[in-house]
């Protein structure tokens, strides 16, 4: 999952060392690696929390040999509702914080080293609130399918780090429900 969201994660890291450059005069910070930290932290949470919702899905049978939802129904619930995600208000208000990394840090801004891991932890739910429902995506096809995991890690850093990130989100959220109406059928 962390290594997932590393490279929408980047532009952040590189804008937040350069404004921690421009005040402190040195390149690599302490408050850059706990900034990292803060973000880390967000991811490693939901990293847990879904892989305790992968066992329980094992443990009641619900996920197949591929680790992909064994019922149709399941799987398609979760299509759709990460498709109706991609529609919300809370995932467009992520979506602009994580595609304005300066607009963040100005906005956000918190001096000192536990200032860093706030900020970071802050950037951290918001990466968070824009991907956690193409993550919980992988219920569905598969856990372990490394082309899904290329492939939502390619639409996570379109939607975050070019200007075609809403039309990708809203794009991704019809195939979506798309897919999960068609596994219903």
């Amino acid at each position: 999952m962390v290594a997932m969201m590393a490279g929408s994660a980047v532009p952040m890291l590189l804008l937040f060392a350069g404004a921690q450059a421009s005040r402190t005069g040195r390149r690599i910070s302490f408050a850059v690696m706990l900034f990292g930290l803060g973000y880390f932290c967000v991811w490693l949470g939901f990293s847990a929390v879904a892989t305790i919702a992968q066992w329980a899905l094992q443990r009641a049978s619900l996920l197949n040999g591929s680790m992909a939802a064994s019922r149709p129904g399941l799987g398609a619930a979760i299509l759709i509702a990460a498709g109706v995600y991609q529609l919300t208000p809370i995932k467009n208000g992520c979506l602009t914080h994580c595609q304005s990394p300066l607009g963040f840090l100005m906005t956000h801004w918190r001096d000192g080293a536990a200032g860093a891991f706030r900020m970071g932890a802050h950037h951290g739910f918001f990466c968070l609130g824009c991907c956690w429902a193409l993550m919980v995506v992988l219920f569905a096809v598969g856990v372990m399918n490394l082309a899904w995991v290329v492939a939502l890690t390619v639409i996570v850093l379109i939607e975050k780090v070019t200007p075609f990130g809403v039309a990708l989100s809203r794009a991704t959220s019809v195939a979506l429900i798309a897919a999960g109406i068609y596994l219903l059928m």
